[in-house]
């Protein structure tokens, strides 16, 4: 099965809070290996907006390293698994130890 990971950017590496980013780093990933990538620029920033756009673009997991939990339950009724807690480093980085199963999460960087 595809899964489609996305990835808030801000000067090449991951955006502390998604939906602040100035890119999404989109990677479709199959049977453990990248057959697609893309960079996605998101609409503006408000309320709901982000995850539900991420969601339409059949996103099925975003690695962020804050979110707010309004987001978070807009994610999960579109079926989009966010990974919370992840550390700054470039979409490449993220992608790799994703795919190795090495993505480290942790505490989440977002207030809200």
């Amino acid at each position: 099965m595809m899964k489609r990971v996305a990835i808030p950017v801000v000067q090449g590496l991951l955006s502390s809070h998604f939906g602040h980013c100035q890119v999404f780093y989109v990677a479709d990933i199959e049977d453990g290996k990248i057959v697609g990538e893309q960079e996605l620029v998101p609409p503006p920033h408000a309320p709901g907006v982000i995850p539900k756009w991420l969601g339409g673009e059949g996103i099925n997991v975003v690695l962020v390293g804050g979110i707010g939990q309004k987001a978070v339950d807009i994610f999960k009724q579109f079926n989009v698994e966010p990974i919370i807690g992840v550390p700054e480093k470039s979409p490449a980085e993220l992608i790799n130890d994703y795919m190795s199963g090495d993505l480290v999460a942790g505490i989440n960087q977002c207030s809200h």
